[in-house]
């Protein structure tokens, strides 16, 4: 549509208000203080005063914010020394943990936590309630942040990136304009810094446009789902951590579990599904569901109701699939950059570090006036010389070996423990996400149908519905799905016989649904209201024809205590 947009011009532009985006503008803020204290007292030098901007596609800062999360405060601590008596939130901290070996009936306890897994003494929080409070100090900085703003394509001229355009609002499912329709409004900055998390939108493009993968690895992904429940008192007095692997997994698939003991008699309990997976009938969320049947959990949330639900796709590859992270006017940060270490489930840290070196190199372009790539490189060389880069080296072929399947994946990784990180048995990982599936018949032997739904108490074990409905997503009916299936003709004629339609199983919110037809076939319907925004659709498609979009800003989940 030609619209008359408003303009908006900004210094630097951080798109996404996720940790990484949060601590860079607040860094950006301290650097530029630290500046003008100098200019001051010398006399020498120019002071700044640049308008520095974050916009968020959510309601609000955290609303679409999930992570487990143990956080390993080391950016934290560099970022906000003082960050307990600034009112961090933070649920609890580690003092117990356990690792479990899952078979479906029998919990087998590691004797030994693994390294990557010990968590002793550090905190828990939940990333939707930390994120809020980090929003709230780099508001407080004076740092506009725009939230409900979702952020629709790249704004580009000759090759280098000068911005971004949001949405248009009070657009119908016909397309047309209603009453309270409103044009997106172009952002236009010196600097954009692409924080958008994993399979941004926005960053996705400018990894394609700018061939940022260029020589790299593809980049893979795991879902993850969650609940929360809210336990008896009594029952969450300690701040106890527990991984498991093995039961709900089959050997071919090595995913995990977490239970994490929060703050006001809360209990977060998650699944993470790699979506490397061959078996057309996973289903993440059924998965989470047969975990908490599991005789051992069953007994830990024995008196407990989940109360609050969410669903995220995490940047699992790691070190090989870090894309180029910068280019003519832009900058990529935290998952964006696929900066999340894996092997110790942790990439908060690493997001943050990553927006503060992104800040330090923006606080250098303000100074000399120069935007260019020549001035941005150095911030690429800085990550990958810090502790993000050091951590994620260390772990570089972690998820390769993962994707092995149980035994093998166990005995590479012994191997990289013993080797600092490398995998002197070469294993590879060449496929996107989508096509490591297997038809029906060639994994299963024979051609079979679907197995019977099963039936849920609607108490300790929700169906999708009742979990969405936790989620607090919301959607207006009336407005273009968001969600883009290019040829339905496919689904009908190519994935229903080969597949059995697996995007009903692998959505964790029943937005896809095959239903019957008045003509007695099969009719894919889209229930793009319930989405979560996990974005895992776009990347385990088989035909690779879905497409997600970003809806009106403002809209889908609302995430408080995830």
């Amino acid at each position: 549509m030609s619209e008359n947009r408003e303009v908006l011009e900004a210094d630097i532009l951080f798109v996404g208000a996720g940790a990484a985006s949060l601590a860079g503008a607040l860094r950006l803020h301290q650097l530029i203080e630290a500046h003008n204290a100098r200019v001051a007292q010398t006399g020498q030098g120019s002071a700044l005063s640049p308008m520095i901007a974050v916009v968020e596609k959510g309601s609000e800062v955290g609303a679409h914010s999930l992570s487990g999360a143990v956080l390993d405060p080391i950016a934290l601590r560099e970022l906000i020394p003082d960050y307990e008596a600034k009112g961090c939130p933070i649920e609890k901290k580690v003092e117990a943990e356990d690792v479990y070996f899952l078979t479906s009936k029998r919990a087998l306890r590691f004797p030994v936590t693994p390294p990557p897994l010990r968590n002793h003494g550090l905190p828990i929080v939940a990333l939707a309630r930390f994120n809020r409070w980090l929003g709230g100090l780099v508001e407080a900085a004076g740092v506009n942040v725009f939230a409900g703003f979702a952020g629709v394509e790249i704004l580009e001229e000759n090759g280098t990136v000068v911005g971004i355009r949001t949405g248009d609002k009070g657009i119908d499912r016909h397309g047309q304009k209603k009453p309270n329709f409103e044009p997106g409004i172009d952002l236009r900055a010196k600097l954009t810094i692409f924080g958008d998390g994993p399979r941004g939108y926005l960053s996705k493009q400018l990894i394609e446009r700018h061939g940022l993968l260029a020589g790299k690895s593809i980049q893979t992904f795991e879902t993850g789902v969650k609940e929360v429940f809210e336990m008896p008192p009594g029952q969450t007095d300690v701040g106890r951590v527990i991984h498991t692997m093995g039961y709900p997994f089959r050997a071919d698939s090595v995913g995990g579990t977490f239970i994490y003991t929060m703050a006001d008699n809360l209990v977060a309990v998650g699944l993470v599904t790699p979506l490397d997976y061959r078996d057309p009938f996973i289903n993440p969320h059924e998965q989470l569901q047969q975990f908490k049947e599991h005789p051992t959990i069953r007994k830990l949330l024995a008196g407990g109701k989940s109360a609050y639900y969410g669903a995220k796709v995490i940047s699992a590859a790691g070190y090989h699939s870090i894309p180029k992270l910068y280019t003519e006017g832009a900058l990529l940060i935290g998952e964006a950059a696929s900066l999340v270490d894996m092997a110790r489930l942790k990439g908060i840290h690493l997001a943050m570090k990553s927006g503060m070196l992104a800040a330090e190199t923006a606080y250098q372009a303000l100074v000399t006036g120069d935007f260019s790539a020549h001035t941005l490189a150095p911030y690429e060389q800085s990550v990958h010389d810090s502790y993000v880069g050091k951590q994620l080296y260390k772990v570089r072929n972690f998820h390769r070996a993962m994707s092995l399947g149980l035994p093998r994946a166990l005995m590479h990784v012994g191997l990289q423990q013993m080797t600092g990180g490398a995998d002197i048995l070469g294993a590879s990982h060449d496929k996107e996400d989508r096509y490591t599936f297997k038809s029906v018949a060639e994994y299963y032997g024979v051609d079979i149908d679907l197995p019977p739904p099963r039936k849920y108490d609607g108490k300790e074990f929700l169906d999708k519905l009742q979990d969405v409905y936790l989620s607090g997503t919301m959607h207006g009916e009336d407005q273009p799905s968001h969600l883009l299936v290019l040829d339905t003709k496919k689904c009908y004629d190519t994935c229903v016989a080969t597949y059995r339609y697996p995007c009903n199983r692998f959505c964790p919110a029943n937005v896809y649904e095959m239903v019957g037809s008045d003509g007695g076939g099969l009719r894919l319907q889209v229930n793009f209201a319930n989405c979560v925004h996990c974005q895992t659709c776009d990347i385990k498609c088989p035909l690779d024809n879905i497409r997600w979009t970003p809806p009106e800003g403002g809209q889908g989940p609302n995430y408080t205590v995830l």
